[in-house]
């Protein structure tokens, strides 16, 4: 099995930094693109950044200049670090990951439980 955790989610106040961190774990045979997506209540889930096994991270309009994502091949981890924040960016954010598992060895997309990020004075 495979499983992804996320941490790092919380309150915090407009203008302020959060850090998300996603762990892979599990019967891993290789990672390959890792992101970011976010579901605000009564809004459908959207891409918020991705991060590719190498090559051009890409983020959505909205989170540019403000959010960057990075990633650990070493701890199998991806990172949003999001500075300047603001309400609209409250929402449930889940990591994502395509994954090939020693298990399958098939190309199979994974997503976390989701952490809660609400910005909010």
């Amino acid at each position: 099995q495979v499983q992804l955790v996320e941490s790092g989610g919380g309150l915090v106040q407009p203008g302020g930094s959060l850090r998300l961190s996603c762990a892979a774990s599990g019967s891993l045979f290789s990672i390959y693109a890792m992101g970011w997506y976010r579901q605000a209540p009564g809004k459908e889930r959207e891409v918020v950044a991705t991060i590719p096994s190498s090559g051009t991270t890409r983020y959505a309009d909205s989170v540019k200049g403000r959010f960057t994502i990075s990633r650990d091949n070493t701890k199998n981890t991806v990172y949003l670090e999001m500075n300047s924040l603001e309400p609209e960016d409250t929402a449930v954010y889940y990591c994502n990951a395509i994954i090939r598992s020693t298990i399958t060895f098939s190309l199979s997309e994974y997503w976390g439980q989701g952490t809660q990020v609400t910005v909010s004075s």
